[in-house]
């Protein structure tokens, strides 16, 4: 049990209505069985909050979400890593949680984990952020891949802020919790906002075509990288036309791709149409898209974050 501070604690956070999130119902205006699909990813992060929220150890999650749908349970696990941060944060005693929730079979979905805990900062005042992170076993994608984290924040904010960072397109202000000295807050905020535009487009390629262009010709490769992976991981109409609307930008839709490809296999999850899309938007299979994430081993300039040297490397050989 939380105990009664922690219960004061987390008493301004809670999960979204599980009826609330779906894409048709935040954004009415889109119908039909893409949207009704979409519709479960948002519910299944609810889902995961919640199992998360009402168990007594955070090792009952892996239990719990193992009844989840393979294709929708990195979602419920999104949802678990952002419950376990806010715990973690926010309540006393071992800081332990999220680190639990993300390794053991947690560590299959270690990418959709990070953007987890970025869906948790914009619950914590930003002096808890450098709390945020949990310890984990340096690996091939720790901490390289704790940007996602940042591009979670993001997700975030556009989805549930739509008018003030999708139409004002306000840019959040950068806090260095992370090693930021080369300015890249911005660039990764990008990423997950581009993300949330393919949700808020009701995952329609000709509707995201129009939301990325409304914003600035400097912010659109991150945000076309964002709808590049949301597209391939969660599916969507016309995909494969986003490589000609992007025009100029393909290559950061196809990094978005092999990141959203990496994450479907190391699930052990891939379904149909997220390889149609690895095809469609990188021209390789999903095995190539694979290898093409795994292959990467320097780290050149170190004037950029690791994270975006890993993204030159996959843009560089699509």
């Amino acid at each position: 049990m939380l105990g009664r501070m922690g219960r004061l604690a987390l008493s301004g956070v809670v999960a979204p209505d599980i009826e609330t999130v779906a894409p048709v119902a935040r954004f009415g205006r889109f119908r039909g069985t893409t949207v009704e699909r979409l519709g479960k990813v948002p519910q299944a992060v609810v889902l995961g909050f919640e199992q998360l929220m009402g168990s007594r150890r955070a090792e009952q999650i892996h239990t719990r979400l193992a009844l989840v749908s393979p294709e929708h349970r990195g979602y419920a696990y999104e949802g678990a890593t952002m419950a376990a941060t806010l715990l973690d944060v926010m309540t006393p005693g071992p800081k332990r949680r999220a680190a639990t929730v993300m390794t053991g079979p947690g560590s299959k979905y270690l990418l959709l984990n990070y953007i987890g805990i970025g869906f948790a900062l914009t619950k914590l005042p930003r002096r808890a952020w450098r709390d945020a992170l949990p310890d984990l076993p340096v690996s091939s994608f720790h901490p390289a891949l704790s940007w996602l984290v940042v591009d979670g924040y993001g997700f975030d904010l556009a989805y549930f802020r739509p008018r003030r960072y999708v139409v004002d397109q306000h840019r959040p202000v950068p806090y260095p919790w992370l090693d930021d000295t080369t300015g890249y807050f911005g660039r990764a905020v990008d990423q997950g906002i581009g993300r949330a535009l393919w949700f808020i487009a009701g995952g329609v390629a000709a509707g995201a075509e129009t939301l990325v262009n409304s914003f600035g010709p400097d912010r659109r490769g991150d945000l076309w990288s964002g709808v590049g992976l949301a597209a391939t991981f969660a599916g969507g109409d016309d995909v494969a036309s986003l490589p000609r609307r992007a025009r100029g930008h393909e290559d950061e839709l196809a990094v978005g791709a092999v990141f959203a490809a990496r994450a479907r296999a190391a699930a052990d999850c891939v379904p149909e149409h997220c390889e149609r899309a690895v095809q469609a938007l990188t021209g390789g299979d999903l095995r190539q898209a694979v290898d093409l994430a795994d292959g990467f081993a320097g780290l050149g300039d170190v004037a950029a974050p690791v994270y975006e040297h890993w993204r030159e490397h996959i843009r560089s050989h699509v």
